[in-house]
């Protein structure tokens, strides 16, 4: 068994977005060499995460507006330590901060519609994700 890491770094234009990361995942994939196996992607920032599901606008508005229900902006026990960000670390516990894709025959083994996702509910400042490829 082996296994390659590689890191990408975020530094996102606003404050809560989703970046489409499956291109640079995929290409990851290949450099590995790795066949048969499991890739993880895993959020290094603790107000951040990963998703996987569809490339839609539309679902991706019902993304951001369930979290905005379930985590609202506002005041948390949190902010009495200085910080602002208390949502934003409850929105990470409700998406993860990682998933594991199979691979198969040396390609991400996602379904139809599946799309691999960086969620940043606290950006504007620099953040990495994780890449690992275990496998042979």
């Amino acid at each position: 068994m082996k296994s390659y890491t590689e890191y990408l770094w975020f530094n996102t234009q606003k404050k809560k977005e989703l970046v489409h990361i499956t291109p640079k995942i995929e290409g990851i994939v290949e450099k590995s060499g790795i066949k048969e196996g499991f890739c993880l992607v895993s959020a290094m920032h603790i107000t951040a995460g990963i998703i996987v599901n569809d490339n839609e606008s539309g679902l991706h508005k019902d993304i951001w507006n369930w979290l905005e229900k379930l985590a609202p902006e506002g005041d948390y026990y949190h902010h009495m330590t200085g910080e602002t960000n208390g949502d934003a670390h409850l929105k990470r516990i409700l998406v993860h901060h990682q998933v594991i894709i199979p691979i198969t025959n040396g390609k991400l083994d996602l379904g139809p519609w599946e799309e691999i996702f960086y969620a940043e509910f606290d950006g504007q400042r620099r953040k990495r994700v994780v890449v690992k490829v275990i496998g042979e």
